[in-house]
Formats: structure tokens, C-alpha cells, sequence
């Protein structure tokens, strides 16, 4: 599957990945299994790593749905870390939905893995990532 999460609760984190072509199904089945996983807290921060996504493959329609899911909570840190600028645009149309669903965004986006690991507060020695 291009898109997967795994739940890192020793570091108070969920690490989503997604690969090749991602669609609007297979983020939604990652979150819909991640709210009945016993392991995820909707208060963990989130880094979801899209380096090696060629493209999210969503409609805005689908975009605003998914980003109007309340799977993480609106204190939870969630990194975006993208190097395709097709996948950034869809990054921060994601942000934008869900700040004007929320009324506030904690989703920044990030080049890479470093920059993300400060923003969390996480130390860059996390070699899981």
C-alpha cells in the first residue's frame, strides 16, 4: 500500500508514509484503521513523510473531506515533509482546509526531516524515520 502509518508511542508520534501515487482512498482507510487502533492517540503529533510520493492524487473535494476529519486533535503538531512541488501544492491546500474546518491549522510543511523533527520538539536522532 503507498500510504501506511506506524504509532511511535514512546515518542508521542504517528509517522505516515506515502509513496509512488497516493489517493484520496488510501489516506482514508489509513485514518479510518488509525482511530481503531489501541496504539494511536488522537494528541500525538504526526509526521507524514511524502519524499518519495510522485503525486497525491485528489480532487479538492476529496481534499477538504479528508482535511475535515477529525483523526488528530487541534493541538497536535503535524509535519508535512515534501520535496515535489505538485505534492507541497496538495500540502498546503490540505493546511488550508483544515484551518478554515478548524478554525486553526498546527500542519507546516517542511523540506525535510530535520527541519520537521525541530518543529516537534523531537531530537534528529530519531533513526526509525
Amino acid at each position: 500500500m503507498p500510504y501506511n502509518y506506524i504509532v511511535y508511542k514512546k515518542h508521542h508520534l504517528v509517522v505516515s508514509t506515502g509513496t509512488g501515487r497516493v489517493t484520496c482512498s488510501e489516506i482514508k482507510a489509513c485514518q479510518d484503521q488509525a482511530k481503531s487502533d489501541p496504539e494511536f492517540d488522537p494528541n500525538f503529533n504526526q509526521i507524514v513523510d511524502l519524499r518519495t510520493a510522485t503525486t497525491v492524487d485528489l480532487t479538492m473535494d476529496e481534499a477538504r473531506m479528508l482535511a475535515s476529519r477529525t483523526i488528530f486533535s487541534s493541538s497536535a503538531r503535524r509535519a508535512f515533509i515534501v520535496t515535489s512541488p505538485a505534492v507541497f501544492g496538495m500540502g498546503r491546500m490540505w493546511e488550508i482546509y483544515t484551518e478554515i474546518a478548524r478554525g486553526t491549522s498546527q500542519i507546516r510543511l517542511f523540506s525535510n526531516l530535520a527541519s520537521a523533527l525541530d518543529w516537534l520538539g523531537l531530537e534528529n536522532n530519531l533513526d526509525f524515520i
